[in-house]
């Protein structure tokens, strides 16, 4: 193909585009009577055509069935986030029983943390790209001073060589290898928000379980972005929003990956809680909690 910089050669791309007939699903804001070229799906999605009925079945369900909507709405509220398990599995490549959708981003690395940071006072420094998105700084230097540390010490940034403006993938490698039975965590974003980088997520884990570390990434401009595949590279957990490339906004719940190896291990150490606990017994109000399987 020849690229031609021009709006005839933009409009005939445009007519080709076998994904052209979604257009239709969303609503497109008007700037002076003509549909917008929109180009802010990251801070808010386009308004799916669809939701306004979604919604108003929430409501009607609601009206209609009030308490008894948990068991009896057409989309019962009680196992409500369940349905989007099979569909975010397919977007980061996971299997439905290692995903659930729930929280906001820094909330659920946070949670996550809490099982695959377990610093001690040999193995406690954490590797992450630098320049990560803020809130991600944010967590990862917390992180670290609630466990007694000082990130200076813990936190090891892989940075781009002088000169250059990404992070060569051997660097990442070579600063694990290094760092070796002292690192507890790689906490990596999956595609740098400034850069655009596409890390090596399945090279890089293999790196971190080779000197005993856990894997993990923030995924938020990576999912519905990239292909992934999560459970195949056994990434240990990930975490996401849904703003930037799932069409969402701020407020847009967040979604998590949790590797089957580790929901099926009732010793992992969590922070403890009611959706948490195996529906089958949750209602018998026992004291002890038992984890569900997903």
């Amino acid at each position: 193909m020849n690229l031609v910089n021009s709006r005839e050669f933009a409009l005939q791309l445009d007519a080709d585009d076998n994904l052209k007939k979604y257009q239709d699903k969303f609503h497109f804001p008007e700037v002076k009577g003509e549909k917008s070229v929109y180009f802010c799906g990251n801070s808010l999605g386009l308004q799916p055509v669809a939701v306004k009925d979604a919604v108003l079945q929430e409501l009607d369900d609601w009206a209609k069935l009030g308490v008894e909507g948990h068991m009896k709405a057409k989309n019962p509220w009680f196992s409500y986030h369940e349905q989007f398990a099979e569909p975010i599995a397919r977007i980061v490549g996971a299997l439905p029983n290692e995903v659930v959708v729930m929280n906001q981003l820094t909330v659920n690395l946070h949670l996550l943390m809490a099982s695959f940071y377990q610093p001690t006072k040999a193995r406690f420094k954490i590797v992450c790209e630098a320049k990560a998105f803020p809130s991600d700084q944010y967590a990862l230097e917390s992180q670290v001073k609630f466990h007694g540390f000082n990130p200076e010490d813990a936190i090891i940034e892989v940075k781009p060589r002088e000169g250059e403006y990404i992070i060569r993938h051997e660097d990442v490698i070579s600063i694990i290898e290094k760092t070796g039975d002292s690192l507890a965590l790689v906490m990596i974003g999956g595609v740098n928000y400034y850069t655009g980088q596409v890390f090596n997520m399945e090279e890089i884990t293999k790196a971190a379980h080779k000197v005993g570390a856990f894997a993990g990434f923030d995924l938020a401009h990576a999912a519905g972005n990239i292909k992934l595949n999560l459970h195949d590279w056994k990434v240990d957990f990930a975490c996401w929003c849904s703003y930037k490339y799932l069409n969402s906004g701020p407020g847009g719940v967040s979604g998590v990956y949790i590797n089957e190896e580790h929901t099926k291990n009732k010793n992992l150490p969590r922070f403890a809680g009611w959706w948490g606990h195996d529906k089958k017994t949750r209602f018998l109000m026992e004291k002890n909690f038992i984890p569900i399987q997903t």
